[in-house]
C-alpha cells in the first residue's frame, strides 16, 4: 500500500497542530491551574506555559485575585424584635487552589450562602442600637466567623462591610422622637448644671462681700449704676433704716 507523501505530511502537520492546541495552556500571573491526571489530583501549576497530555490530563483554572461578593439584602429580626433589611459586601481571595477546587463544589456560591446565613445569625443576636452604633465591631465579628469556616476551603476573608440597614417608616419616626427626647434631656441637664454652678459662685461672692460692709455698699452702687443706664427702667432708691433712726434721734435733740 502506497501513501501519498505530500498528503501524509499534511496529516502529520495537522495532527501536531491539534495536539499542541490541546496540550498547551497559558496561565496569567494571577491564575493557577489545578491539574488532574486520569481524575486524580497531580499538581498546581502556573503561571506561564503549561503542557498537558491530551485526553489524559485536565486542568481547572483558579483566579487568585480578590473577589468582591455582594451579599443580597437579608431580612433580620434584631434581639429587641425589630425587623430590618441589611445587605453587605465581602472581600475574599483563594489562597490554596487545591482546596478551593477539591474540598468544595463551587467555592464562590458556597461563600455567598455562608455569608448570608452568618449575616443573619450575627445581627440577629444584637439590638437595633448596636447595629447602628457599633457597625465596625459587627463587621469584625462577621469576618472572623467567615474566615474560620472557609479556612478549610483554602479561602481567606479579607474584609466584610455592612452597607445598608433599612428600617420601616414607623421605626424611623420612633427613633427620631427618641433622639429629640434625648436632646431635650441633655439640654435640661446642662441648664441644671449651669444653675448649680451659678448658685455656688453667688454664694461664694456673697460670703466674701459679707466680710466687709464697704464691699457690699460698692456692689450695691455698681448694681444701681447698671440699672440707671437703661432709661426705660424706674430706679427705686432704698432708704437705709439706720439712717432714718439717726436723723430721728438728732431731730429730737
Amino acid at each position: 500500500m502506497q501513501f501519498d507523501t505530500p498528503a501524509l505530511g499534511i496529516y502529520i502537520v495537522v495532527f501536531v497542530i491539534a495536539f499542541l492546541a490541546m496540550a498547551i495552556r497559558i496561565l496569567r500571573e494571577y491564575e493557577r491551574g489545578v491539574v488532574f491526571t486520569l481524575g486524580r489530583f497531580t499538581a498546581v501549576k502556573g503561571p506561564g506555559l503549561i503542557i498537558l497530555i491530551p485526553f489524559i490530563q485536565q486542568m481547572v483554572r483558579v483566579d487568585l485575585r480578590i473577589i468582591v461578593l455582594d451579599v443580597p439584602t437579608q431580612d433580620v429580626i434584631s434581639h429587641d424584635n425589630v425587623s430590618v433589611h441589611v445587605n453587605a459586601v465581602v472581600y475574599f481571595r483563594v489562597l490554596d487552589p487545591q482546596k478551593a477546587i477539591i474540598q468544595v463544589e463551587d467555592f464562590y456560591n458556597a461563600t455567598s450562602q455562608l455569608a448570608q446565613t452568618t449575616l443573619r445569625s450575627v445581627l440577629g443576636g444584637h439590638e437595633l442600637d448596636e447595629m447602628l452604633a457599633e457597625r465596625e465591631r459587627l463587621n469584625s465579628d462577621i469576618q472572623e466567623i467567615l474566615d474560620k469556616q472557609t479556612d478549610s476551603w483554602g479561602i481567606k476573608i479579607s474584609n466584610v462591610e455592612i452597607k445598608h440597614i433599612d428600617l420601616d417608616e414607623s421605626m424611623v419616626r420612633a427613633i427620631a422622637k427618641q433622639a429629640e427626647a434625648e436632646r431635650e434631656r441633655r439640654a435640661k441637664v446642662i441648664n441644671a448644671k449651669g444653675e448649680l454652678e451659678a448658685s455656688q459662685n453667688l454664694l461664694e461672692a456673697a460670703q466674701k462681700l459679707s466680710q466687709n460692709d464697704l464691699g457690699i455698699q460698692l456692689r450695691y452702687l455698681q448694681t444701681m449704676s447698671d440699672i440707671s443706664n437703661d432709661k426705660t427702667n424706674t430706679l427705686i432708691f432704698p432708704f437705709p433704716t439706720e439712717l432714718g433712726k439717726f436723723l430721728k434721734t438728732n431731730s429730737k435733740e
